[in-house]
């Protein structure tokens, strides 16, 4: 299956009335799919490996906005640090730390998300949800002129238990909330993004309060 259009806009129309921000995940999908869908207006979308991003970005057109949603290492920022509209998955300290490094020696905030650990499984990355206020803390007690820590991102668990994934995206959301109240937005931390939902589940975090999904199979077909 190549990109559906249909679906696509059926789905946009859904998330505009609601002010969510669709990504549209290309991991392992032709270029060929990624211009079907900017061909009608899409210009978010979202890679899993880097040296794929990497080869996709010189070959698309240059206002695509690049996001990265996978597990990144520190060793690869570097190459994605010069063009990356937004990194999803920050899951330790010295990986913010790497982020900000890069992004200084390409004179640019590098706008990045933590990750938040919301699953029941152990194999999916970020930090535990009683660790945050204590992380933006110590990130806010540096000097960071290379990043922008934008919000949060989870992933819920991988069930067929609705209420559950509910209780999880709720949490983060009631978490995002906190944030959003208890600090003044600057160049440094503006949480404004809360990046839940996929696919599958995507419903269930807009209603728990995520602003924007993460959505591929349902519009590209299954990798």
């Amino acid at each position: 299956m190549s990109f559906n259009k249909e679906q696509y806009q059926s789905i946009i129309e859904q998330l505009h009335k609601q002010e969510v921000k669709l990504v549209a995940v290309t991991k392992t999908k032709p270029v060929s799919d990624v211009l079907d869908a900017y061909a009608v207006g899409q210009l978010d979308f979202g890679e899993n490996y880097v040296q794929e991003l990497v080869d996709k970005e010189n070959e698309l057109p240059k206002d695509i906005r690049w996001h990265f949603i996978g597990h990144l290492q520190r060793n690869k920022v570097k190459q994605i640090a010069p063009f990356v509209y937004l990194i999803h998955g920050v899951d330790s300290l010295r990986l913010l730390k790497e982020i900000n490094k890069e992004g200084i020696k390409n004179n640019r905030r590098i706008n990045c998300l933590i990750q938040v650990h919301i699953a029941s499984e152990e194999t999916k990355f970020g930090f535990a949800v009683s660790e945050i206020e204590k992380v933006i803390e110590d990130y806010l007690n540096q000097k960071n002129d290379g990043l922008c820590v934008k919000g949060l991102m989870g992933m819920a668990s991988f069930t067929d238990d609705k209420s559950q994934v509910a209780k999880e995206f709720t949490a983060l959301s009631e978490l995002f909330r906190k944030l959003q109240n208890d600090h003044v937005a600057t160049e440094q931390f503006n949480p404004e993004i809360l990046s839940i939902g996929m696919s599958g589940d995507y419903p269930i975090a807009i209603a728990a309060g995520g602003n924007m999904v993460r959505i591929g199979s349902i519009l590209f077909g299954k990798r």
